[in-house]
């Protein structure tokens, strides 16, 4: 599926996607949301969910490898290093 094909869909046709065609990689914690991130074919897809209600708020698209940097910075690369 393409990028421009996800932004298309219905929210419930984005969640199911993203759940049947996603593979999950990560996720980060903010305040009052969690942040799930997906990996599709050719972009990666954030998903933001409401800690209380657990309900998805938000789908967020990207392809631009930069925008991994919160996840990565969660990796502890010294566990790592150390082999």
């Amino acid at each position: 599926m393409k990028l421009s094909a996800f932004i298309e869909l219905t929210q419930e046709e984005k969640r199911a996607t993203v759940l049947k065609e996603g593979v999950a990689i990560a996720k980060r914690e903010l305040m009052n949301t969690m942040v799930f991130l997906f990996q599709l074919p050719g972009f990666y897809v954030e998903t933001y969910c409401d800690k209380q209600s657990k309900a998805v708020v938000e789908y967020r698209l990207f392809h631009d490898v930069n925008k991994l940097t919160p996840y990565l910075e969660g990796i502890p690369l010294d566990e790592l290093l150390r082999e």
